[in-house]
């Protein structure tokens, strides 16, 4: 139950679940309402009631959440969510052929929404668990924030259609300090990069204003627009996802009274360290750059291994392991043969072809090379999401550049909390913080670049 219910919700924070589906004929349920039917789903989950939908699942959902997986799935959420309370909202959309329900439901911990993915028969060809918005978590700031010596301002990145919530948290009177933009992870994250009981991007903000350094937060593109994002996924790339809005953010900073216009910075995490080079390259209004945790391999190879990984925490592959990590070393195999005439039928791995053409040739710490601004690469030796073996491609690419930097934390997470032993996927469903130290060696970085 620990890998499966590990996978469940890491898997989340990497990239978007796939959904796979084929031609069936038309059942006796076909007349029933979609959103009717989502809501059934929703509940059988939470219930744990398997026997209520099964009979709705196509061959493929059937074959990859039996019984057993399904209560475990159930039950994972409860014990990491707290109590279910209501379904606030349900949104049906249309994703080709297919259509797509978001049950928003809220828990007593967390808010997320249950997606449901029904081909044109009405069988439930996906099932998937997504970040909602944050419920009211018991958060409690870490001792290194000094609350009196902070304010916080609600602004806006962007404009138009795909403007984007944020939070600007600045030292009390602050008079031209240097900035932070704070880009996300993989995954449709909220401006906290909120994970269960745990607010990373939140510790940062408040963290490094307690130190005199102004930091902007903002929801990613794919959480706050995340019903409107799906009409788009087959033109989607980092570009939209990512890049465009962190380049907004600096130049929102760069008009904010109480900032050093001249002196900005980007901080990366996860997918946002591993685009830094990019957004680095994209405005020359950046002072510094920062990746956190940022992978230099393909993604789809990080999520061959961070499956595996999680799998044989226990010393063993179960059969059923096996012949997941097979079928996905398939969709790995039919992403990488993609090609810039590749058509667009059904998602690989969970995005659209453009997508991972966008980066199939892209080498980061190569890229970084290009750069004329400051870098800073940071990385968790206890991380196995994004490893030392990415920190060590980093070091060996940009050996020869001056004015890039790298440090190492041996008790870090990919959270960059502390831990000892192996990490596993159970640790971020523990309430903590990020390591005051990482933000000290931020803070004197900064401080150094002029």
């Amino acid at each position: 139950m620990k890998k499966w219910i590990g996978i469940l919700f890491i898997a989340i924070m990497l990239v978007s679940c796939k959904t796979k589906a084929e031609e069936k004929k038309a059942d006796a349920n076909i007349n029933e309402d979609i959103t009717a039917l989502a809501k059934k789903v929703a509940n059988a989950v939470i219930k744990d009631d398997y026997d209520a939908v099964s009979g709705y699942f196509d061959d493929e959902v059937k074959k990859g959440l039996p019984k057993d997986k399904f209560s475990e799935a159930s039950n994972g959420l409860k014990s990491r969510l707290g109590g279910f309370k209501n379904i606030t909202k349900i949104n049906q959309l249309k994703q080709g052929d297919y259509d797509v329900v978001l049950v928003t439901t809220e828990f007593e911990k967390a808010t997320i929404d249950i997606k449901v993915v029904f081909n044109k028969n009405k069988q439930v060809a996906g099932l998937f668990f997504l970040p909602g918005q944050a419920a009211n978590i018991d958060y409690k700031n870490p001792s290194y924030v000094k609350i009196e010596n902070i304010v916080e301002k609600d602004v806006t990145v962007g404009k138009g259609e795909w403007e984007l919530k944020g939070k600007l948290t600045l030292p009390k009177d602050a008079k031209s300090v240097p900035a932070v933009v704070l880009v996300h992870g993989s995954g449709p994250n909220d401006m906290d990069e909120t994970i269960l009981s745990n607010k990373p991007f939140k510790d940062i903000a408040l963290g490094l204003a307690s130190k005199g350094i102004a930091v902007l937060r903002y929801n990613k593109r794919t959480n706050q627009h995340k019903e409107k994002i799906i009409g788009v996924l087959k033109e989607l790339t980092v570009k939209e996802e990512t890049i465009d809005d962190a380049i907004l953010a600096v130049e929102l900073l760069r008009s904010t009274e109480g900032i050093d216009k001249n002196r900005i910075f980007v901080l990366g995490h996860s997918l946002g360290g591993m685009l830094i080079p990019r957004i680095g390259l994209a405005s020359q209004n950046i002072k510094g750059l920062i990746s956190l945790a940022g992978s230099t391999r393909p993604m789809e190879d990080l999520m061959l291994e961070q499956i595996t990984y999680i799998y044989s925490l226990d010393g063993t592959l179960a059969k059923d392991e096996k012949e997941h990590i097979e079928k996905l070393k398939q969709e790995i195999a039919k992403l990488k043969q993609l090609d810039k005439n590749a058509k667009d039928d059904k998602p690989v791995l969970g995005a659209f072809s453009k997508y991972w053409i966008d980066l199939k040739d892209y080498k980061p710490h190569e890229v970084a090379k290009n750069l004329k601004q400051p870098l800073y690469i940071l990385q968790g030796e206890r991380d196995y999401q994004v490893t030392m073996v990415d920190f060590n491609n980093w070091k060996e690419s940009l050996k020869n550049n001056k004015n890039v930097y790298f440090k190492s934390y041996p008790s870090l997470n990919h959270l960059f909390f502390k831990g000892t032993g192996k990490s596993t996927p159970e640790e971020y469903s523990k309430a903590d913080h990020v390591d005051e130290q990482l933000l000290n060696d931020i803070v004197e970085w900064i401080k150094k670049i002029k």
